[in-house]
């Protein structure tokens, strides 16, 4: 099963994306609840929220891979309820901090693999398409290829979910409160 969950800043999305992972986990009896971590630690300030993220999972059963870039030479193992959080830092590591030419499909290629190889995978992605704000050419860029990997994304979707105001909003299959 290969589920995305879109949605705004603070929207709740990341909140309702590890429930969904804790409870596919129990329901299918996988030997594995992987959590992807994209978010490069940069500063004290990041690696302490970095630190304590860490912590909560933990108490989740979840085991934390950095992937900071280079997600299609991950290995995950076959039995393994997967989270990526999020595709908004993984894209952006690609694009800016590893100046790489084929983002879109050196990620569509980790993609691929990942929901091939595992139980469940569910990865959280933002929503950055909504406001009317003038960007350079760069951010732009940036803005374009995670629209196409959310469209992406979205077309192999088993599920696909909004989340608006901590409320989930089913886009595709499924339904929001079967998990």
């Amino acid at each position: 099963m290969f589920m995305v969950i879109i949605g705004g800043s603070g929207s709740g999305k990341s909140e309702y994306a590890e429930n969904i992972a804790v409870k596919l986990h129990t329901a299918l009896k996988t030997d594995n609840i992987i959590y992807i971590a994209t978010m490069e630690p940069y500063g004290e300030e990041a690696q302490k929220k970095i630190e304590r993220h860490r912590k909560m999972r933990a108490e989740k059963g979840f085991k934390t891979i950095e992937c900071y870039s280079g997600l299609k030479n991950l290995e995950i193992k076959a039995e393994s309820v997967v989270l990526l959080e999020c595709m908004s830092n993984l894209t952006a590591n690609e694009m800016f901090n590893r100046n790489n030419k084929n983002t879109l499909y050196d990620i569509m290629e980790g993609i691929c693999k990942i929901s091939a190889n595992c139980s469940a995978f569910i990865v959280v992605t933002n929503d950055v398409f909504s406001d009317d704000l003038n960007y350079d050419k760069e951010i732009l860029k940036y803005i374009k290829c995670l629209g196409e990997i959310n469209f992406k994304m979205s077309l192999m979707a088993d599920i696909v979910t909004e989340v608006v105001c901590g409320i989930p909003v089913n886009i595709k299959g499924g339904e929001t409160n079967d998990y």
